[in-house]
């Protein structure tokens, strides 16, 4: 009998914790939505300069280690799937399925899980060591709002590079899948691009964007609510930014799982 209270006790603490943290965020993700949509329009505009700032890091900073891993997806593609298409003498479909597994899923992927280990456990290491310097306290102080003045500048940068960057690890990706199909498979150039350009369809990009919209705001909430829920100093710090990238990329694919079965089961 003390075993199953002790079970019911353990699930119930769980689903109190799991509500608590859910309300904050959603009360987050309101207040950050209020600050970009109706602040500016009562004299409480933008950071604008520490939002560039933002872009210049998630972004910029981040197109070696996103085009580097894409290409070699790229290229680890092609392989494996020419080593299977030519026993069939099918090797030009190789075109094909690099573009359309690129564009449609692993562009948007891997883009998001490099971003979210690279820049959201930034943004939660960043946020957190001000909570535990009470840097965050102070900007309170001098009546300035820690959501206006953090949250909002790397939530806008993240929602607009991280698109741009899933852009590039496509180009990048396919890129790859080109290099073998011409230096291994004996596929000319135009027959490639031919291929590619067949087996593409503007839904495949559109929905690889919208997928990398999402992303980016799960990378950017799930970063800065850790880093305001940080507590006990520097252990602190480390517990939420390791929780950041492991609760975004659990958040990444369960999202891309439902985006898939949404965009291609009823469309």
């Amino acid at each position: 009998m003390n075993f199953l209270v002790n079970i019911a006790g353990q699930i119930g603490r769980q689903t109190i914790h799991f509500l608590v943290h859910l309300d904050r965020v959603v009360r987050l993700g309101v207040d950050t939505l209020w600050w970009v949509v109706v602040a500016p329009f009562k004299g409480k505009g933008l950071r604008w300069r520490s939002m560039v700032e933002q872009m210049v890091r998630i972004g910029f900073d981040s197109v070696p280690i996103v085009c580097t891993i894409s290409f070699f997806v790229g290229l680890i593609m092609a392989m494996q799937a020419a080593y299977q298409l030519e026993r069939f003498g099918a090797t030009i479909f190789v075109a094909d399925l690099v573009a359309v597994s690129i564009i449609r899923e692993l562009g948007p992927l891997l883009t998001a899980i490099i971003i979210a280990g690279r820049s959201g456990s930034g943004i939660a290491a960043e946020i957190g060591t001000m909570k535990v310097a009470e840097e965050i306290d102070a900007l309170r102080t001098m009546g300035l709002n820690p959501i206006g003045f953090l949250v909002v500048p790397r939530a806008l940068a993240m929602v607009i590079v991280l698109p741009c960057l899933t852009l590039l690890a496509d180009l990048v990706g396919i890129i790859g899948g080109y290099l073998i199909g011409v230096t291994t498979l004996d596929i000319s150039s135009i027959r490639y691009y031919n291929q590619t350009a067949n087996a593409l369809v503007m839904k495949d990009l559109t929905t690889g964007l919208v997928k990398s919209g999402f992303f980016a705001m799960i990378i950017s909430a799930v970063g800065c609510y850790q880093g305001f829920i940080v507590e006990g100093g520097a252990e602190g710090v480390g517990k939420s930014t390791t929780a950041s990238v492991v609760v975004s990329i659990f958040l990444i694919i369960a999202a891309d799982v439902f985006f898939t079965a949404l965009f291609y089961s009823t469309f």
